[in-house]
C-alpha cells in the first residue's frame, strides 16, 4: 500500500512539531515522534543508510535507490523539522522568554500524558518490565541533573558533543539542546552559527550524522529483540524528564552566550514559593490542554492511521 501525498502531508506536520520540541532545552522531538506513531519507522529507515544503497542505486537505478532508502518520508519529515526550526522556533522563544510558566505547564501536561501513551503500548507488565522503567527513570533524571561541563571548543570533543546530542533528540525524554548545554558544547555551537562558521558547524553536523547512523542502529536492534524492555526504559526516559519540565522553577546560575542567557543551574519549587507571579490556574488548565491534546492526536492516529508499510 502506497502513501498518498496527504499522507506525507501528516508527516510534515508531524516533523514541524518535532522541530518545534527540539528547540526546547527539556523537551525531546523523539517523544512527539514516538506520540505520533512514527518513531519505530523513523529509527528503521535512518538505521537502513549505509553504503549498499550506492550498490542498488549503480545497478537499478536512482528510484530503486530512493525506494530502498524510504526517501518520501525522510523528505517529507525532515522538511517539516526545517520549517519549524526556522518559523515556529521564533514563536517557542518568545513564548519561553515571555509566559514560561505557562508554555511549561502546557509542555509538562504534555509530557505526563505521553508517558501513560508510551506505556500502553507495552501488553504485559512484570517485574523485569517495571524495573527498566525505573532505571530509565533514575537515568534520566540524574542527567537533566548534572551541572554543567566547563566549555570546550576542541574540534574532536565537538564532534562527540553533536553525535551525543543528537542521540539524546531522537530518545525521548531527553532534549538534545539540554545536553549540549550539559556537555559544554551549547556556546560553541551558537557562538558558530552567529558566526556562520562553516567549519565549527561542519564539524558538529558529522558528529550528529556518526551519531545518528550509528545510534539508531542500537535501537532498532532493541527494538527487534527486546521491544518490552525498551519501551519500558524509554517510558521512564520521560518519566525522568518531568523535573526538568516543571514550570516553576528557582533560577541558580545562568550564562550569557553571545545575546542569548541560559540557564544552567536551578530547582523545582511549588507555585506557592516560586519568585513570581505562578498563574496557578492558568498552568493547570494548559497541562489538563496539554495532556488532552495527546488523547486528540491519539485518536486521529487511531482513525486515520498511516499505511502499515513504508511503500513510496
Amino acid at each position: 500500500m502506497q502513501r498518498s501525498f496527504l499522507d506525507y502531508l501528516k508527516v510534515t506536520f508531524k516533523g514541524m512539531a518535532m522541530g518545534a520540541a527540539d528547540v526546547v532545552p527539556g523537551v525531546s522531538g523523539g517523544t512527539i515522534a514516538f506520540i505520533s506513531g512514527i518513531y519505530e519507522e523513523l529509527i528503521t529507515t535512518i538505521s537502513g543508510v549505509n553504503p549498499s544503497l550506492l550498490t542498488t542505486w549503480k545497478e537499478e537505478g536512482f528510484s530503486s535507490m530512493w525506494k530502498e532508502l524510504n526517501g518520501n518520508f525522510i523528505l517529507a519529515l525532515f522538511s517539516g523539522i526545517l520549517i519549524s526550526i526556522f518559523t515556529v522556533m521564533r514563536l517557542t522563544n518568545y513564548l519561553l522568554e515571555n509566559h514560561p510558566v505557562l508554555i511549561w505547564s502546557f509542555f509538562f501536561g504534555l509530557v505526563v500524558a505521553s508517558i501513560w501513551f508510551v506505556a500502553k503500548q507495552i501488553p504485559k507488565w512484570n517485574f523485569k518490565i517495571i524495573l527498566a522503567l525505573l532505571i530509565g527513570a533514575a537515568v534520566a533524571y540524574y542527567i537533566v541533573s548534572l551541572p554543567p561541563m566547563s566549555t570546550n571548543s576542541s574540534y574532536l570533543f565537538l564532534f562527540f558533543a553533536g553525535a551525543i546530542a543528537v542521540c539524546a533528540m531522537i530518545l525521548p525524554g531527553i532534549s538534545g539542546a539540554f545536553i549540549l548545554v550539559l556537555l559544554g558544547a551549547y556556546k560553541s555551537v551558537t557562538e558558530a552559527a552567529h558566526d556562520f562558521d562553516i567549519k565549527t558547524l561542519g564539524i558538529v553536523g558529522l558528529g550528529a550524522i556518526f551519531g545518528l547512523l550509528t545510534f539508531s542502529k542500537v535501537l532498532k536492534w532493541l527494538f527487534e529483540h527486546y521491544s518490552n524492555i525498551t519501551l519500558a526504559v524509554l517510558t521512564g526516559f520521560i518519566a525522568g524528564s518531568l523535573n526538568k519540565i516543571w514550570p516553576w522553577k528557582e533560577v541558580l546560575e545562568t550564562a550569557v552566550y553571545g545575546d542569548k542567557e541560559v540557564v544552567l543551574k536551578e530547582a523545582s519549587v511549588l507555585p506557592g514559593n516560586f519568585n513570581g507571579d505562578p498563574q496557578t490556574l492558568w498552568a493547570i488548565l494548559l497541562m489538563f490542554a496539554g495532556f488532552l491534546l495527546i488523547l486528540i492526536l491519539e485518536l486521529v492516529a487511531n482513525n486515520h492511521s498511516d499505511p502499515a508499510d513504508a511503500a513510496n
